[in-house]
């Protein structure tokens, strides 16, 4: 795996003063946030692009609301968001469309997913194994409701999981409950 990686820059947010750097993995480039000291047992969310949800605030996903609840909790107990350009579970935007269209249809995320010929999540996380190996990270407490997040990452030890519980609303409950009933995440606190 041939990574390139940038320097480290100031980034000032609605959160607080961060720092960011970005992990050049092919064609998908990859941004660490962090706030510094970094203690023996570090505060990591690993978060996959929802462009709907992060950048236009969409209500279909509980995807930004994440991202916000996680910086916030980063910058207030310092750690890092691992931000991963894999949108749409890994599909990209143009099938993650298609997939929101077949939803619109009544197909659920997952259905949607296999109906485009995908599983229902094609991420990986190879590429957090190599960002925390590259910070010298050995033990981490990962913000997370996903299971296959916890078993996905090589180099680190999990100490705790800590749950980013958020509340449903009508345009997302149908979401939610697939992500827990079919999916295993674990969105009780």
């Amino acid at each position: 795996m041939q990574i390139e990686i940038s320097q480290i820059a100031n980034l000032p947010s609605h959160f607080g003063m961060f720092k960011v750097q970005s992990f050049k993995e092919g064609k998908k480039e990859h941004l660490v946030i962090f706030k510094e000291p970094f203690g023996d047992i570090l505060n990591v969310r690993i978060h996959s692009e929802c462009l709907t949800g992060d950048a236009l605030g969409s209500l279909k996903c509980d995807c930004g609301d994440q991202l916000a609840a996680s910086l916030k909790y980063i910058y207030e107990n310092t750690g890092m968001v691992i931000y991963l350009r894999q949108e749409g579970r890994n599909i990209g935007l143009l099938n993650k469309i298609n997939a929101y269209s077949l939803q619109d249809k009544g197909y659920d995320t997952i259905e949607a997913n296999h109906q485009l010929g995908f599983k229902a999540d094609e991420r990986t996380y190879e590429i957090v194994d190599f960002i925390l190996k590259h910070y010298g990270i050995k033990k981490i407490n990962l913000l997370t409701n996903n299971p296959q997040k916890l078993m996905g990452l090589k180099c680190v030890e999990v100490v705790k999981r800590v749950p980013i519980i958020i509340k449903s609303n009508k345009y997302n409950e149908k979401y939610l409950k697939v992500k827990q009933e079919k999916m295993g995440h674990m969105l009780d606190d």
